[in-house]
């Protein structure tokens, strides 16, 4: 998988670091190889991250490999993108949605 250069590959040793302790806002998007809709969700997050640089970091959460944390916020289902900021969770969006959505979630994020 390739990743764009403005979304970072995080996991449970170092999400407290990046993510939690985050000077700016962060999106967690939580997903595995194997889930078709990841797929069809991560060029939207990628063309978000580009939109977005430097108001607000964008991140990637194999759930396979790093169970810790997804468990740590009780997701159930993936594609989950949960938008952080100053440390909790503002908002949570399963599935595959519109990028009109995504947007808006991201305009209040950095209001």
């Amino acid at each position: 998988t390739t990743m764009a250069d403005n979304v970072v590959e995080i996991g449970d040793s170092n999400f407290d670091a990046e993510v939690i302790n985050s000077t700016v806002p962060v999106i967690v998007d939580f997903w595995a190889p194997w889930c078709g809709p990841c797929k069809a969700i991560a060029p939207l997050v990628e063309e978000l991250a580009g939109s977005y640089a430097g108001k607000v970091k964008f991140t990637k959460c194999n759930v396979d490999d790093n169970p810790v944390t997804p468990s740590k916020y009780g997701i159930k289902a993936i594609p989950t993108l949960i938008f952080f900021k100053g440390g909790d969770v503002k908002e949570q969006i399963t599935g595959m949605v519109a990028k009109n959505k995504l947007d808006e979630a991201l305009q209040k994020l950095i209001e």
